[in-house]
């Protein structure tokens, strides 16, 4: 199998930025959430005591099934390097460090409110499309929608419980967090860190020139502009849409601030 590794984290966090910078090495393949991770969870369920089955098949054999997926999911790669894409690889880091040891999860992650915040633009500029972040539901308010992307089933609450569960898990080595400010902002600096991180010699990016086109998956969501990335890297400082409280309400989310949480030594950029 080639080097492989994972992307996770938060949702308007910068995974998908992440991917179409790292796509410029062509050592590497990365870009936005594969199905790979939902093949391995729905293929769990399957081998699982659910299924009469069960019986014939125990944990070795459930994890070649596996690996099986995965490997032959990028058997027709060129790319010697891959980033496997998808929020709910933090929730499966024994699996990782199980079936591969040397793997790598870099998390992406983004000061709470604004990830709010961006969703909440997203769902507003595209007022004749219902997304599927709710179901394809038309109604609700700024309200509902927070409370539901960030329940524990919600698009945000879900990412930021697996979030929790790696970094405060027993995995936590294999795991690096890049946050969005400084991707955004000194995009050279988190690209070298990742490059250390995962032990790949440094490649020269082109910050000023980015390509990515997710347009169909984004329309076929409901939610066009949900993986947009603009061409040239930068910061952009805006006031937030959402009403003073409901920002207030996930100003102090960001645990990974804190250097007296982090007791594993995870690495932050």
């Amino acid at each position: 199998m080639k080097s492989l590794h994972f992307i996770s984290g938060l949702p308007r966090a910068g995974s998908t930025l992440l991917g179409a910078l790292l796509r410029q090495n062509p050592r590497f393949l990365a870009g936005m959430s594969s199905p790979v991770a939902g093949l391995v969870g729905s293929m769990l369920g399957e081998m699982s005591g659910r299924s009469e089955f069960s019986v014939f098949i125990d944990d070795s054999g459930r994890q070649r099934v596996l690996q099986a997926i995965i490997e032959s999911y990028y058997a027709t790669a060129s790319a010697k390097v891959i980033f496997d894409t998808n929020r709910t690889w933090c929730a499966r880091m024994g699996l990782i460090k199980t079936i591969y040891p040397d793997a790598k999860v870099i998390a992406c992650v983004r000061h709470m409110p604004w990830i709010i915040d961006s969703l909440e633009r997203l769902i507003r500029r595209n007022a004749f499309q219902p997304s599927s972040i709710f179901n394809y539901s038309p109604g609700g308010t700024v309200y509902s929608r927070a409370e539901g992307m960030a329940s524990g089933e919600g698009m945000v609450g879900n990412a930021y419980n697996a979030l929790k569960e790696a970094f405060f898990g027993p995995h936590a080595q294999q795991l690096m967090l890049v946050q969005y400010e400084t991707l955004s902002s000194e995009p050279a600096k988190a690209l070298a860190a990742v490059y250390e991180f995962i032990g790949e010699k440094p490649f020269t990016h082109d910050f000023a020139h980015v390509e990515f086109d997710a347009t169909a998956f984004d329309q076929k969501a409901g939610t066009p502009g949900l993986h947009t990335v603009r061409p040239k890297v930068h910061a952009t400082k805006r006031e937030t849409i959402l009403p003073p409280d409901v920002f207030r309400r996930f100003e102090n989310d960001a645990f990974w601030r804190d250097p007296a949480l982090n007791k594993h030594g995870v690495h932050i950029v």
